[in-house]
């Protein structure tokens, strides 16, 4: 079985597992196949977490799980040097912490202080960890996805842009439609009874590899190239391209941002059996891209003005090649 058939059998074994969400399913495979990493935010109960974890069941991988508290350091992410007593050679040995798995749930992000979060900025940016001057390399398989609840929002803790512009794509998790929600319902009397069959065999890691590897290999033309730079010129520069954006826009995106949308879209195009992509593949990946790397000025906040309603306007006045 290629590369590419086991990703959509993982993909359809997740899809069988969440219901109503193959949008944050396909976004989460993206980030996979991209080597990003993915926020996810969404009301209680939509089943961000039961997601990676139904990844990790599927995959070979080891999981690992930090939860976000306010009383959360930096050695409960990272892990810590503990002293082995004089019977034992009396030295200092590094004990990892839950960071070094292949695929990490920092549940609730924003329940944790900024020195909690950044304790990921290096792991996810320079896949290392650095403990008492030492360095230690994280698995070539590793992928954070984070969640954060849109709505509680006492004694918590927002991400600053440099933390969350380490993210690949920031994901909107929504209610499931009525159809979905009785789906759900039967799904989960099925497992409580016993009824539910799991599929134990798993995809190796070694098939994720292959596709990432297959998805750097997809062409981005000079043409889609060009259209990419002109969308994040227009977050930058947005009096360039008229309309409403600039009293819309404070700060556009990073070239991050950049990267992130060929990324993106190199992978898109893979999972739907391309080896080009094309426009429309750029603009299926601008939103959960670029979403979180925008700031708004204060009359667009004041006016209700969200960075989808931005977006949507950049996606109106960028022509299309």
């Amino acid at each position: 079985m290629s590369a590419h058939d086991q990703i959509l059998d993982l993909k359809k074994r997740i899809g069988t597992e969440i219901i109503g969400q193959e949008a944050a399913i396909d976004q989460l495979l993206i980030a996979l196949l991209a080597n990003g990493h993915i926020l996810m935010e969404g009301l209680p109960g939509l089943a961000k977490t039961r997601t990676i974890k139904t990844l990790a069941a599927n995959l070979e991988s080891v999981f690992r799980r930090i939860q976000f508290t306010p009383d959360l350091l930096p050695s409960d992410i990272t892990g810590t040097e503990i002293y082995i007593g004089e019977g034992a050679g009396g030295k200092f040995v590094f004990q990892q912490g839950p960071i070094f798995g292949n695929l990490i749930l920092a549940d609730e992000i924003n329940r944790a202080p900024a020195k909690a979060q950044a304790a990921l900025l290096e792991a996810m940016e320079e896949r290392q960890v650095t403990v008492a001057g030492k360095t230690y390399k994280l698995p070539d398989l590793f992928l954070v996805m984070a969640t954060q609840n849109p709505i509680e929002q006492e004694g918590t803790y927002p991400l600053p842009e440099a933390q969350t512009d380490r993210f690949l794509l920031h994901v909107f998790v929504s209610y499931s439609s009525d159809e979905d929600e009785e789906k759900i319902l039967r799904l989960v009397r099925d497992e409580d009874s016993g009824h539910k069959q799991f599929n134990n065999e798993k995809i190796s890691s070694q098939a994720i590899a292959d596709a990432r590897k297959e998805v750097l290999a997809v062409q981005v033309s000079e043409t889609v190239e060009k259209y990419i730079v002109a969308l994040i010129a227009a977050t930058r520069r947005p009096a360039d391209y008229g309309g409403d954006l600039p009293t819309w826009i404070r700060y556009g995106a990073s070239p991050r941002g950049t990267l992130a949308l060929d990324r993106s879209s190199r992978a898109t195009a893979w999972l739907a059996g391309r080896d080009t992509a094309t426009p429309d593949d750029v603009k299926a990946s601008v939103h959960p891209c670029l979403r979180h790397r925008l700031i708004l000025s204060y009359e667009a906040e004041a006016s209700g003005i969200t960075k989808d309603n931005v977006l949507d306007e950049i996606l109106k006045l960028v022509a299309v090649p």
